[in-house]
């Protein structure tokens, strides 16, 4: 049996900022069980849920130097729907209110409990084949990876995947403050290797020293090899493409399944949501003191309110939206222009407008279950989870054509009666306001079309049995 390590900064149902915790959380269930033995190691954050904190079983302890700093090391576990997860505990770094702070405090953050993940493996007796890790938060495992392997033949046979969720976040410092963090010697910090612009930049090193760099979607793996999505690092993407792999994301079928789904109103089925989606939608609509008829055409937003999301689009059309025939509902937290700019269109239109600034799981699914339509016009996705828990629940994404959208909503066609979505692919607002507009004709309109697309929807498959199929493939290649 193969032995497979995730290295990760976050993970459901532990704790949670964003899609990268779904990721790691959910697809460690879907492997193979009698051919590979994955397992998960995370930081024990002190604003973990106490629900979750208090279940963790101390495991052991050790003392590690990180570089001229002697810290401590505990491990904790847990076994949860079938996985083990580990916890490294150190309240100096993990400590606080929430996982990340500055970048200031989570490089040194980080740098620890990268090289706490290599120093613990001995001790817990798991000498995994494969390593893979997420995001920047752990780049730095593969260059001490390196690092160990010139003093400790138990680490020569590790091979390394470094899993690209968002390119954009990099963890970048100073040089010479990283090497006084990290203890590693000069060579590492040279341009071939982590330094980048004449900083240390974290995920570069995982990029160069890993054997395999995934990312989340095909398009995205195309996307950053070119200067505008490569974030500085497009030559880096260019040089590795050989080894570089686009495998899309999924979500947990069991999680987001309207039929089971005890977070929504009505429960409903691909053979009973013409029905029952809308009896969702008049509840949301009492719920949140919205005009409540459930002929009206309803849309979502259920995102991080930033440039990222496309909600300068937005911002640019949104009066004129709101002349439409239309709803809109918006849940997540951001930048603060865009929240206060979702918060003056619910006062300017009460009936039309519901601004939720803040974040919730089961308001999220509400949503999901309860629109006709939901809104994502990215300006770069790397996969995206939102469009894929509309399309499980029926709710018809309109989308720009980027990277993961592009790669999962298919856009529709009137002449082949084709389709899944609604798509647009200039960053141009007036270019989403007149799909938006498209969607809208069709929902009123040829309603039994907008049902037909809400159907193709429903009966795709975005589970993770087809990515994990996929990554065990990229794993056997590495251990074969």
């Amino acid at each position: 049996m193969k032995k497979v390590l995730f290295v990760a900064s976050e993970s459901v149902p532990f704790i949670k900022t964003g899609g990268l915790a779904d990721v790691v959380g959910s697809l460690p269930k879907y492997f193979e069980k009698e051919e590979w033995d994955v397992r998960v190691i995370l930081p024990k954050y002190l604003c973990m849920k106490e629900e979750w904190s208090s279940k963790l079983i101390y495991r052991t302890h050790f003392y590690m130097d990180l570089n001229w700093r002697t810290q401590y090391v505990g491990i904790l576990e847990l076994v949860h729907e079938g996985i083990t997860f580990y916890f490294i505990d150190n309240e100096f770094y993990f400590g606080g209110f929430a996982p990340y702070g500055d970048v200031y405090t989570d490089v040194e953050k980080f740098a620890f409990f990268s090289k706490a993940v290599l120093s613990s493996l001995p001790v817990i007796d798991f000498c995994p084949d494969i390593i893979h890790c997420h995001d920047w938060q752990s780049g730095l495992v593969p260059v001490y990876l390196d690092n160990f392997r010139y003093g400790d033949p138990y680490y020569r046979g590790i091979r390394t995947v470094m899993t690209i969720h968002n390119l954009k976040f990099q963890g970048i410092w100073d040089t010479k403050r990283i090497q006084d963090i990290t203890g590693l010697p000069s060579y590492y910090f040279s341009p071939d290797k982590m330094e980048a612009y004449k900083d240390a930049n974290y995920l570069k090193g995982g990029i160069v020293y890993a054997d395999r760099i995934t990312t989340v979607s095909n398009s995205y793996a195309q996307e950053i090899q070119m200067p505008f999505y490569g974030e500085g690092l497009d030559g880096l993407m260019r040089a590795r493409s050989n080894h570089l792999w686009g495998i899309v994301n999924g979500i947990d079928y069991k999680e987001y399944d309207p039929a089971t789904d005890r977070h929504i109103f009505k429960k409903y089925t691909v053979d009973s949501f013409r029905r029952e989606k809308k009896k969702n939608k008049t509840e949301l609509q009492k719920e949140l003191g919205l005009e409540e008829n459930p002929k009206v055409m309803m849309l979502g937003i259920v995102s991080r309110l930033t440039d990222q999301k496309g909600l300068d689009l937005i911002a640019c059309i949104l009066d004129e939206l709101c002349q439409d025939a239309i709803q809109l509902v918006v849940l997540g937290t951001g930048e603060e222009r865009y929240e206060n700019m979702f918060r003056h269109f619910e006062w300017k239109y009460p009936e039309k407008v519901s601004a939720n600034i803040y974040y919730s799981e089961p308001m999220s699914h509400k949503i999901y279950a309860s629109c006709d339509g939901f809104l994502m016009p990215s300006l770069f996705e790397p996969c995206g989870l939102s469009q894929l828990m509309s399309l499980r629940y029926g709710t018809v994404p309109i989308v720009r054509e980027t990277g993961g959208l592009k790669d999962t909503v298919e856009p529709y066609n009137e002449f082949e009666k084709a389709g899944t979505g609604f798509s647009f692919s200039n960053y141009n607002a007036h270019e989403m306001l007149g799909i938006i507009r498209y969607a809208e004709h069709v929902f009123y309109d040829k309603k039994r079309e907008w049902n037909r697309i809400a159907q193709r929807g429903m009966e795709r498959d975005f589970s993770w049995n087809s990515s994990a199929r996929q990554y065990e493939r990229l794993y056997r290649e590495l251990t074969e």
